[in-house]
């Protein structure tokens, strides 16, 4: 149906709220990059109008922190733009503190807690290896 997948892996031990609050960033860090992703608004019968969405399904993953380090890696092997949320990013406030603490990690020693992405399937598939679907 896609030839895309859109794929969003969250570190396994993360508190709930900040699972959300990650999905919601990556999410809209993938849409910012790729607006085709996103369809028409949407529209009920009584003719309010909403928000539009994305025209493929999300998928949402777990992996611990050492297979995020592996997503990441793999990810950058193929040169691919992902949306990227490092654990320190919990403790700024604002968008330019987030970009200050994220600019003090490199690949190696990034605590990396969520990473969206949208690739080919079976590239998407071949980063991924390893997670599991969040249960």
């Amino acid at each position: 149906m896609f030839d895309t997948k859109i794929a969003i892996v969250l570190r396994e031990d993360l508190p709930v709220w900040q699972k959300l609050n990650v999905a919601a960033f990556l999410a809209s860090g993938l849409a910012a990059q790729s607006p085709e992703i996103i369809g028409a608004p949407y529209v009920d019968r009584a003719g309010n109008r909403y928000n539009a969405l994305p025209v493929q399904p999300v998928i949402i993953m777990a992996a611990d922190a050492a297979m995020m380090g592996q997503i990441h890696r793999r990810a950058l092997e193929r040169s691919l733009t992902v949306s990227l949320y490092v654990e320190e990013m919990f403790s700024t406030g604002h968008d330019a503190a987030n970009r200050a603490v994220f600019a003090e990690f490199a690949p190696d020693d990034a605590k990396v807690v969520g990473i969206g992405l949208r690739a080919a399937k079976k590239i998407a598939d071949k980063i991924t290896k390893g997670a599991q679907m969040h249960g």
